[in-house]
């Protein structure tokens, strides 16, 4: 890990990685999140991993294009709806008999129908969003069933294709590049779930489980594990009662299955904590915690390169003093082993502090 600290080219690191895995006679399974070109440069030329887009950066450029110009139509009818209603009020009130009364209710009934009709667009708008982030995981949102990566791009292509019938509404601006940069990316996304089903199952095969067993794994532990982590990961009300109503299905059926229940509890308890190892590992979209935007946003204030030092530091940081939810570091869990607190070993190589120069009192007083 320190070895790349001062070069962080792809080369420099494909080739310490290349030999401690000839050193170790190990193969890895790996990917690369995010498109910056030299991530993919990293995936395709270096290590020779997927490189998977984020998927919060696909919405974000959905809701980027759209989202403002679906939403200020909404506004603007609504009003002009306010507007109408009070042009009618004062009609009623100071002409109730003119001709002007009719044809203010017809315009508020126009005003009303155009309401209702973009908060229609926005409704359904929202909807695909939503179903955009449902699709993207190892089963199905509605019934828990695994899926492949080629059933989860079909779906994304079925939303991407009626999202593009929706902004086709007269008033939305239709943006082809958008959609047609999202749909270039829907196969990379989707390979990041038959990637982690088969990180999975080649942690599985040393075990020898048999079929009845390799089930209960697919539809009981994992799901029940993954639909927990993504629900404490889930900020949105939405998203997060939609995600609890299939934790809790799944759920009433783990504890009823007659193979959970004749389990010692020791057993139980260490495949739960094998399977929530494996849920977080199923990692959506890296813009919490990658550091390229750090580091861009650092150079965007003062305008300058980061000190080449900074990156070293940067690692240390990051490998040994950067800690999972269980307490862990990068370190820890790569070497298998625990190392001291960084904080307390930086401390303990820091001499006593010089202390403050003493004025000369009788000095300052003649003075």
């Amino acid at each position: 890990m320190e070895e790349g600290a001062g070069d962080r080219t792809s080369d420099t690191w494909h080739g310490v990685v290349k030999a401690r895995l000839k050193t170790l006679g190990v193969g890895v399974l790996s990917l690369v999140s995010d498109r910056a070109k030299a991530l993919i440069t990293l995936a395709e030329t270096g290590l020779e991993c997927l490189s998977i887009p984020d998927v919060c950066h696909l919405l974000h450029d959905l809701v980027k294009s759209y989202s403002l110009a679906i939403f200020s139509r909404l506004r603007h009818a609504q009003q002009a709806l306010h507007h109408a209603r009070e042009r009618l009020a004062t009609c009623q009130a100071s002409h109730p008999g003119s001709a002007e009364a009719p044809q203010a209710q017809t315009v508020v009934e126009a005003s009303e129908a155009e309401v209702q009709r973009w908060q229609g667009v926005r409704s359904a708008y929202r909807d695909h969003l939503d179903n955009l982030s449902h699709t993207m995981h190892p089963w199905r949102l509605l019934d828990s069933i695994r899926q492949t990566s080629q059933e989860v791009e079909g779906q994304l292509q079925a939303e991407i294709a009626a999202l593009a019938t929706l902004v086709e509404t007269p008033g939305v601006p239709v943006k082809k590049d958008t959609l047609d940069k999202v749909r270039k990316q829907l196969a990379g996304v989707s390979a990041l779930v038959d990637l982690w089903w088969q990180a999975v199952w080649q942690d599985v095969d040393p075990v020898a489980l048999t079929p009845r067993w390799q089930r209960g794994v697919d539809e009981l532990w994992l799901p029940l594990r993954y639909w927990q982590e993504q629900l404490s990961r889930t900020r949105c009300p939405r998203r997060k009662a939609t995600l609890l109503q299939a934790l809790e299905v799944i759920q009433d059926v783990f504890e009823t299955h007659p193979c959970t229940q004749r389990l010692a509890p020791e057993v139980l308890a260490g495949g739960k904590v094998w399977a929530a190892e494996h849920a977080k590992a199923f990692q959506r979209a890296s813009s919490a915690v990658e550091g390229r935007n750090g580091s861009l946003s650092q150079m965007q204030h003062n305008h300058r390169g980061l000190p080449k030092r900074r990156y070293q530091v940067w690692t240390v940081l990051h490998n040994f003093d950067g800690r999972a939810s269980d307490g862990t570091t990068p370190a820890s869990r790569f070497f298998r082993r625990e190392f001291p607190d960084l904080f307390e070993t930086v401390l303990s190589h820091i001499d006593d502090l010089p202390r403050p120069r003493q004025r000369n009192e009788a000095l300052a007083i003649s003075d």
